[in-house]
């Protein structure tokens, strides 16, 4: 199965609040019931293991993908075009990675 890895920090001007707020009412129900999709996930990183160190990334979402060809079409439509345009507006220069299992 092939999964989207999302890294990205909020951008400066961004409220965290309203971001997530956003992530969990709109992002998350609208990605996540996507056909194409199998489970979405969107989470908050809080540190980087054994060290005080501070995360490279604030966010990570994980989408599994069943369907790659269906996505393209998914992602085209309207309401997705919205949404992405939003999390564009949240996300600083976000980083976009296809995974597979090994």
């Amino acid at each position: 199965m092939k999964k989207l890895v999302v890294l990205f920090n909020l951008k400066a001007e961004t409220d965290m609040q309203e971001y997530e707020n956003w992530a969990k009412t709109v992002d998350i129900p609208t990605a996540g019931g996507l056909p194409s999709i199998d489970n979405f996930e969107v989470v908050k990183s809080l540190s980087l293991f054994g060290s005080d160190a501070t995360p490279p990334y604030q966010y990570i979402e994980i989408l599994s993908i069943n369907d790659l060809d269906q996505l393209g079409n998914d992602v085209s439509s309207d309401e997705m075009q919205k949404v992405a345009a939003q999390f564009q507006a949240f996300a600083d220069n976000p980083m976009f990675i296809l995974t597979e299992n090994i």
